[in-house]
Protein backbone atom coordinates (compact mmCIF):
# COMPACT_ATOMS: atom_id res chain seq x y z
CA UNK A 1 0.00 0.00 0.00
CA UNK A 2 1.44 3.36 -1.03
CA UNK A 3 0.54 7.02 -0.96
CA UNK A 4 1.76 9.06 -3.94
CA UNK A 5 2.52 12.65 -2.97
CA UNK A 6 3.62 15.57 -5.12
CA UNK A 7 5.82 18.23 -3.48
CA UNK A 8 6.12 21.55 -5.27
CA UNK A 9 6.47 25.30 -4.90
CA UNK A 10 7.86 28.27 -6.75
CA UNK A 11 11.53 28.90 -7.42
CA UNK A 12 13.55 29.40 -4.20
CA UNK A 13 10.60 28.38 -2.03
CA UNK A 14 12.62 25.78 -0.13
CA UNK A 15 11.26 22.56 -1.66
CA UNK A 16 14.57 20.73 -1.45
CA UNK A 17 14.98 21.53 2.24
CA UNK A 18 11.49 20.22 2.96
CA UNK A 19 12.14 17.14 0.80
CA UNK A 20 15.27 16.31 2.81
CA UNK A 21 13.25 16.52 6.02
CA UNK A 22 10.64 14.16 4.60
CA UNK A 23 13.41 11.73 3.63
CA UNK A 24 14.85 11.83 7.16
CA UNK A 25 11.40 11.09 8.53
CA UNK A 26 11.14 7.97 6.39
CA UNK A 27 9.44 8.95 3.15
CA UNK A 28 10.80 7.74 -0.17
CA UNK A 29 11.70 10.93 -2.03
CA UNK A 30 12.22 11.21 -5.78
CA UNK A 31 13.94 14.38 -7.01
CA UNK A 32 12.62 15.25 -10.47
CA UNK A 33 15.76 17.30 -11.21
CA UNK A 34 17.89 14.20 -10.71
CA UNK A 35 15.56 12.22 -12.95
CA UNK A 36 16.02 14.87 -15.65
CA UNK A 37 19.80 14.79 -15.20
CA UNK A 38 19.77 11.01 -15.70
CA UNK A 39 17.56 11.31 -18.78
CA UNK A 40 19.95 13.90 -20.22
CA UNK A 41 22.90 11.51 -20.11
CA UNK A 42 24.15 10.36 -23.54
CA UNK A 43 22.25 7.33 -24.71
CA UNK A 44 19.17 8.07 -22.61
CA UNK A 45 15.76 8.99 -24.03
CA UNK A 46 15.93 12.63 -22.96
CA UNK A 47 19.33 13.11 -24.54
CA UNK A 48 18.14 11.67 -27.84
CA UNK A 49 15.00 13.83 -27.81
CA UNK A 50 16.95 17.03 -27.06
CA UNK A 51 19.58 16.46 -29.75
CA UNK A 52 16.92 15.55 -32.29
CA UNK A 53 15.01 18.77 -31.58
CA UNK A 54 17.79 21.29 -30.90
CA UNK A 55 20.81 19.78 -32.62
CA UNK A 56 24.36 19.37 -31.40
CA UNK A 57 24.76 23.09 -30.68
CA UNK A 58 23.40 22.45 -27.17
CA UNK A 59 26.13 19.91 -26.37
CA UNK A 60 29.28 20.51 -24.34
CA UNK A 61 32.69 19.62 -25.81
CA UNK A 62 32.57 16.33 -23.87
CA UNK A 63 29.32 15.36 -25.60
CA UNK A 64 26.94 15.96 -22.70
CA UNK A 65 24.03 18.38 -22.77
CA UNK A 66 25.00 21.93 -21.85
CA UNK A 67 22.02 22.74 -19.64
CA UNK A 68 22.66 26.52 -19.40
CA UNK A 69 22.95 26.69 -23.19
CA UNK A 70 19.83 24.56 -23.61
CA UNK A 71 17.96 26.86 -21.22
CA UNK A 72 19.02 29.98 -23.12
CA UNK A 73 17.65 28.46 -26.33
CA UNK A 74 14.62 26.54 -25.12
CA UNK A 75 13.39 28.89 -22.38
CA UNK A 76 13.71 32.15 -24.31
CA UNK A 77 9.94 32.53 -24.67
CA UNK A 78 6.84 31.05 -23.08
CA UNK A 79 6.17 29.13 -26.29
CA UNK A 80 9.65 27.62 -26.48
CA UNK A 81 9.52 26.72 -22.77
CA UNK A 82 6.21 24.93 -23.32
CA UNK A 83 7.76 23.03 -26.23
CA UNK A 84 10.68 21.83 -24.10
CA UNK A 85 8.32 20.82 -21.29
CA UNK A 86 6.12 18.90 -23.73
CA UNK A 87 9.24 17.09 -24.94
CA UNK A 88 10.71 16.17 -21.54
CA UNK A 89 7.87 16.00 -19.03
CA UNK A 90 6.32 12.78 -20.41
CA UNK A 91 9.72 11.07 -20.11
CA UNK A 92 10.19 12.30 -16.55
CA UNK A 93 6.67 11.25 -15.55
CA UNK A 94 7.18 7.79 -17.02
CA UNK A 95 10.50 7.36 -15.20
CA UNK A 96 9.03 8.46 -11.88
CA UNK A 97 6.16 6.00 -12.31
CA UNK A 98 8.64 3.23 -13.12
CA UNK A 99 10.70 3.98 -10.02
CA UNK A 100 7.63 3.85 -7.78
CA UNK A 101 6.33 0.69 -9.47
CA UNK A 102 9.71 -1.05 -9.10
CA UNK A 103 9.83 -0.40 -5.36
CA UNK A 104 6.18 -1.33 -4.92
CA UNK A 105 6.63 -4.61 -6.79
CA UNK A 106 9.38 -5.54 -4.35
CA UNK A 107 6.95 -5.28 -1.46
CA UNK A 108 7.77 -1.72 -0.42
CA UNK A 109 4.93 0.29 1.01
CA UNK A 110 4.78 3.75 2.43
CA UNK A 111 4.83 7.35 1.32
CA UNK A 112 6.43 8.23 -2.02
CA UNK A 113 7.11 11.94 -2.48
CA UNK A 114 8.06 13.40 -5.87
CA UNK A 115 9.72 16.81 -5.62
CA UNK A 116 9.33 18.91 -8.79
CA UNK A 117 9.12 22.61 -9.57
CA UNK A 118 6.69 22.29 -12.51
CA UNK A 119 4.70 19.43 -11.03
CA UNK A 120 1.34 21.16 -11.20
CA UNK A 121 2.08 22.83 -14.54
CA UNK A 122 2.58 19.36 -16.05
CA UNK A 123 -0.77 18.03 -14.81
CA UNK A 124 0.47 16.59 -11.51
CA UNK A 125 -2.78 17.19 -9.65
CA UNK A 126 -4.20 14.06 -11.31
CA UNK A 127 -1.12 11.87 -10.83
CA UNK A 128 -0.84 12.06 -7.05
CA UNK A 129 -3.01 11.21 -4.09
CA UNK A 130 -1.97 14.41 -2.31
CA UNK A 131 -0.22 17.66 -3.21
CA UNK A 132 2.04 19.58 -0.83
CA UNK A 133 2.94 23.17 -1.67
CA UNK A 134 5.91 24.88 -0.04
CA UNK A 135 4.82 28.49 0.07
CA UNK A 136 6.62 31.82 0.28
CA UNK A 137 5.57 35.25 -0.95
CA UNK A 138 7.00 36.48 -4.29
CA UNK A 139 9.18 39.09 -2.61
CA UNK A 140 10.86 36.41 -0.48
CA UNK A 141 11.23 34.16 -3.52
CA UNK A 142 13.04 36.87 -5.44
CA UNK A 143 15.30 37.79 -2.52
CA UNK A 144 16.30 34.15 -1.95
CA UNK A 145 16.80 33.43 -5.65
CA UNK A 146 19.16 36.39 -5.99
CA UNK A 147 20.99 35.35 -2.82
CA UNK A 148 21.59 31.97 -4.45
CA UNK A 149 23.31 33.63 -7.38
CA UNK A 150 20.57 34.19 -9.96
CA UNK A 151 20.39 37.52 -11.70
CA UNK A 152 17.22 39.37 -10.75
CA UNK A 153 15.96 39.45 -14.35
CA UNK A 154 16.47 35.70 -14.70
CA UNK A 155 14.73 35.00 -11.40
CA UNK A 156 11.75 37.14 -12.42
CA UNK A 157 11.61 35.40 -15.80
CA UNK A 158 11.48 31.98 -14.16
CA UNK A 159 8.84 33.09 -11.68
CA UNK A 160 6.70 34.41 -14.53
CA UNK A 161 6.85 31.02 -16.29
CA UNK A 162 5.55 29.18 -13.22
CA UNK A 163 2.00 28.84 -11.95
CA UNK A 164 0.94 31.75 -9.77
CA UNK A 165 1.10 31.49 -6.01
CA UNK A 166 -2.69 31.69 -5.81
CA UNK A 167 -3.17 28.85 -8.30
CA UNK A 168 -0.69 26.61 -6.46
CA UNK A 169 -2.38 27.20 -3.12
CA UNK A 170 -5.78 26.46 -4.64
CA UNK A 171 -4.57 23.01 -5.73
CA UNK A 172 -2.75 22.13 -2.49
CA UNK A 173 -3.90 19.53 0.00
CA UNK A 174 -1.24 20.65 2.45
CA UNK A 175 0.70 23.92 2.64
CA UNK A 176 4.04 24.39 4.37
CA UNK A 177 4.71 28.07 5.02
CA UNK A 178 8.46 28.56 4.59
CA UNK A 179 8.64 32.27 5.35
CA UNK A 180 9.76 31.75 8.93
CA UNK A 181 12.61 29.98 10.70
CA UNK A 182 14.09 26.62 9.74
CA UNK A 183 12.72 25.21 12.99
CA UNK A 184 9.19 26.34 12.18
CA UNK A 185 9.39 24.85 8.68
CA UNK A 186 10.59 21.54 10.10
CA UNK A 187 7.76 21.54 12.65
CA UNK A 188 5.20 22.02 9.89
CA UNK A 189 6.85 19.32 7.77
CA UNK A 190 6.72 16.83 10.63
CA UNK A 191 3.07 17.68 11.18
CA UNK A 192 2.23 17.09 7.52
CA UNK A 193 4.14 13.80 7.56
CA UNK A 194 2.12 12.55 10.52
CA UNK A 195 -1.07 13.38 8.62
CA UNK A 196 0.21 11.54 5.54
CA UNK A 197 1.01 8.47 7.65
CA UNK A 198 -2.52 8.55 9.08
CA UNK A 199 -3.93 8.74 5.55
CA UNK A 200 -1.77 5.77 4.49
CA UNK A 201 -2.98 3.69 7.42
CA UNK A 202 -6.59 4.44 6.53
CA UNK A 203 -6.27 3.34 2.88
Amino acid sequence: MILRVGLTGGIASGKSTVARTFARLGARVIDADRVVADLYRPGQAGFEAIVKRYGEDVLRPDGGIDRPKLSSVALATAESAAELNALIHPLVIAEEARMIADESSEGANGIFIVEATLLLESGGRDRYDRIIVVDVDPETQLKRAVARGLEEDEALRRMARQMSREERLELADYVIDNRGSAEETERQTRNVYEKLKAELRSK
